[in-house]
C-alpha cells in the first residue's frame, strides 16, 4: 500500500490530469488524498450569495468525483481562483506544507511547470519547493500531469513543453475517469473543445496508442528517489 497525494489548483484538475491513475491506485489498495489550492470559481462573474453558492456547488462536485474514484480524503485551501500570483510563494507554501507533512505521501501528482494557467505554474513551484529532497520529506516520486486546454495551449520554447516520459495504462479505468469528470458538469465543454468528454477520451486514446495500450495518462517525471 502506498500513500498517494494529488495536488491540484482547481477542483476538476485532479480528474483531468490523473483521474484514471487515481482509480488505478485505489484498485491497487493505495490510499489517495487530494489537496485543492483554489476554489476554481471566484475569477468568474459571480457575486455575493450567488458566488458562495457556486463555490459550494464546485466543492460538492469535487466530493462526488472523489467518491466515484475512491479517494480517501480531500482538502480545500480556498485561495481565490486564478489569483495565486497575488500571494507570495511563502503564503501558499505554509498551509500546503502542513498538509503534505501530515499526509506523508510517497508519491505526488501535480501540475506541469509550463502550463498556460498561472495557478498551475505556481502550484508546481510551491510543491517542488516544499518537496526538496531532505530527510523530513517522505516524497520519493513527483509526477507532473497535463491539463487539456491549458498544457497544450502554452506557447513556449521547445525545451519547456510537456514532453511525457511516464505513462500509466488506464484502459480499465477510463470510463471511471469520464464518469468522475461528469460530476463537474459546468466545466465540460462541447466537442471539439479539448475539455469535452470526447476530447478526454481522444487524448487518452492518443497517449495510449503512443505506448501500445488502449488508453493512458501521460506525465513528466520530476524526481524519483
Amino acid at each position: 500500500m502506498k500513500k498517494i497525494l494529488v495536488i491540484a489548483s482547481h477542483p476538476d484538475d485532479e480528474v483531468l490530469g490523473c483521474g484514471g491513475t487515481i482509480a488505478k491506485h485505489v484498485f491497487n489498495k493505495d490510499v489517495v488524498d487530494i489537496i485543492f489550492l483554489t476554489n476554481g470559481i471566484s475569477s468568474r462573474n459571480y457575486y455575493g450569495k450567488n458566488l458562495k453558492k457556486k463555490i459550494d456547488n464546485r466543492k460538492l462536485s469535487a466530493k462526488q468525483a472523489a467518491n466515484i474514484l475512491g479517494v480517501n480524503k480531500i482538502f480545500f485551501l480556498d485561495f481565490l481562483d486564478n489569483q495565486l500570483d497575488k500571494h507570495s510563494l511563502l503564503e501558499i507554501i505554509k498551509p500546503l506544507e502542513k498538509l503534505i507533512f501530515k499526509i506523508s505521501p510517497s508519491r505526488i501528482y501535480t501540475h506541469h511547470y509550463n502550463d498556460l494557467n498561472i495557478d498551475h505554474q505556481i502550484t508546481n513551484k510551491a510543491v517542488v519547493t516544499i518537496c526538496r529532497p531532505q530527510k523530513k520529506i517522505t516524497v520519493k516520486e513527483m509526477l507532473f500531469f497535463e491539463i487539456p486546454s491549458s498544457t497544450e495551449w502554452q506557447i513556449s520554447k521547445k525545451s519547456n513543453i510537456f514532453n511525457p516520459n511516464w505513462f500509466e495504462d488506464i484502459s480499465l479505468y477510463l470510463s471511471k475517469k469520464v464518469l468522475a469528470l461528469e460530476a463537474y458538469k459546468e466545466e465540460l465543454v462541447r466537442w471539439p473543445h479539448p475539455r469535452s468528454s470526447k476530447g478526454i477520451r481522444a487524448l487518452a486514446s492518443w497517449r495510449g496508442a503512443s505506448v501500445g495500450c488502449n488508453a493512458a495518462e501521460a506525465f513528466v517525471l520530476g524526481r524519483k528517489i
